[in-house]
C-alpha cells in the first residue's frame, strides 16, 4: 500500500495526459483497422475524366490571335498553388460588348462591341483532366474543382486568371467524344 502511495505521488498530471492520449489513440488505431471508421483514401468513389471551363473576364490583348488555342496544353496553378499540364479542348473568345438603347420599339436595346476598348475579351478555355471522385465532388491536384475556384492558365506567352465556371464528369462513352475532338494522332508502339 506505501509503494502504490509513492508511486502516486511521482506520477504527474502530464503523465496522466500522456497515458490518456496513447489509449485514445490505440481505439481511434483499432477502429480504424476494423473498419468502423473511414481513411481518406476510401473516400474516393472512382478516377474518371472530367472537364471544366475557365471564364476569364476582361483579358486583355492587342495581338492578332489569342494565344490560347485549342488541342494545345496549358499549366494550371489552383489557388496559386502549381499543378499541372492541363489538355484545352476548346477556346472561346468574344470582344468585350455594351448595351445601348435604341430608339425602335420593337428592341429596346441592342448589343454591340465596344469599339473605346478594342482589346477587350471575354475568354471561356474548356480543360480535361483524370479527377478522383469523392461524394463532396470532383478532386484534382489535392483541390476540389468547383465552380468559382480560382485558376491561373499560363503558357509560353501568357498568364491568365479565371475561375471554374462549368464541370462535368465524363464518361467512358463520352470520352470517345472529346478525344476526336483533340485530333491527337499519338503513335503509341
Amino acid at each position: 500500500m506505501e509503494k502504490l502511495k509513492d508511486i502516486i505521488k511521482k506520477v504527474k498530471v502530464v503523465d496522466f495526459i500522456i497515458v490518456a492520449f496513447v489509449i485514445v489513440a490505440l481505439f481511434v488505431g483499432f477502429f480504424t483497422y476494423k473498419g468502423y471508421r473511414q481513411t481518406a483514401d476510401k473516400q474516393i468513389e472512382a478516377t474518371s475524366k472530367i472537364v471544366f471551363k475557365v471564364y476569364m473576364r476582361g483579358v486583355t490583348f492587342s495581338g492578332e490571335n489569342i494565344p490560347i488555342r485549342k488541342g494545345e496544353k496549358t499549366f494550371i496553378s489552383i489557388r496559386n498553388v502549381p499543378y499541372s499540364d492541363l489538355d484545352i479542348v476548346d477556346v472561346k473568345a468574344d470582344r468585350r460588348k455594351i448595351v445601348l438603347p435604341t430608339l425602335n420599339s420593337k428592341k429596346v436595346v441592342i448589343v454591340v462591341e465596344d469599339v473605346a476598348q478594342p482589346d477587350l475579351y471575354d475568354v471561356v478555355v474548356t480543360l480535361t483532366d483524370t479527377a478522383k471522385i469523392t461524394k463532396d465532388g470532383a478532386v484534382v491536384g489535392g483541390n476540389k474543382i468547383k465552380l468559382g475556384l480560382p485558376i491561373t492558365l499560363e503558357g509560353a506567352d501568357y498568364k491568365f486568371t479565371g475561375s471554374v465556371s462549368d464541370l462535368k464528369i465524363v464518361d467512358a462513352a463520352d470520352d470517345e467524344v472529346i478525344n476526336k475532338d483533340l485530333n491527337t494522332t499519338d503513335d503509341v508502339q
